[in-house]
């Protein structure tokens, strides 16, 4: 049976389909995942591939990896090749307290809500890890909807992000034209998917950090590179749909 995406508030649909939307990413976009939840999280993964697998440590953070550098999320490799139970790794994988691990740019609802249309969240990570840390960061009510890994699935099978057809997929469930959507995401292999979707993009790039290193350049397919989301207010750097 089809998984729907959990939407907070209701419109119409014509109303929703002449609007802009924002489709967010959230690890490393709204809040900075090399702080220290990225450490927790590889952590987590790790640990949840050992207890699914047998494996040491080693050979389960290389496997881990492997199925990420592959497939874009280490749960697609696992259930794919290993037949394993999804949901209950997710919840293994993320079965932590974000609290003292999460950090985010000051006044972030009171800017989401100044971006003038509606926001959807679009995250590879589990809806219940996504939903905790929006509500620690409290910007969960600036969002319309929330898509986590769980969500993405077409025909039995995972299609996470950069899958083109899962976000033409998302689209047409929010009711929303691809020319009026842009996704605001820091992984640069997402955005193309998005581009081949018919979104406009925004790059959330973070110099400095592990996450942009080898970034240097603005690829074709991204419309504006960001540091936060603070930038996508300021009247100088406009994107325009």
């Amino acid at each position: 049976m089809r998984r729907a995406r959990v939407h907070l508030t209701e419109g119409s649909a014509a109303s929703r389909n002449k609007e802009r939307v924002w489709f967010f990413d959230l690890d490393n976009t709204l809040h900075d995942t090399s702080y220290k939840i990225f450490r927790e999280i590889n952590l987590g993964m790790t640990a949840a591939v050992m207890e699914a697998l047998s494996l040491d440590e080693q050979e389960a953070s290389v496997l881990r990896t492997k199925y990420w550098r592959k497939y874009g999320a280490t749960l697609i490799g696992l259930v794919r090749h290993h037949q394993i139970d999804a949901h209950a790794f997710l919840h293994r994988s993320h079965d932590f307290d974000v609290a003292p691990l999460v950090r985010a740019e000051s006044g972030l609802a009171q800017k989401l809500r100044r971006l003038p249309g509606r926001k959807v969240l679009v995250t590879n990570a589990p809806l219940h890890y996504a939903r905790a840390v929006l509500k620690h960061l409290k910007i969960l009510q600036c969002f319309d909807g929330l898509w986590g890994v769980e969500q993405m699935r077409l025909h039995g099978h995972f299609r996470p992000k950069p899958s083109s057809t899962m976000m033409r997929h998302i689209l047409a469930h929010e009711g929303v034209s691809a020319h009026r959507a842009i996704l605001v995401e820091d992984t640069v292999e997402n955005l193309r998917g998005a581009r081949r979707a018919g979104l406009r993009t925004v790059h959330v790039y973070h110099p400095g950090t592990p996450f942009g290193l080898g970034k240097s350049g603005r690829p074709n397919f991204v419309d504006l590179r960001v540091n936060c989301v603070s930038d996508l207010l300021l009247q100088k750097r406009p994107l325009r749909a």
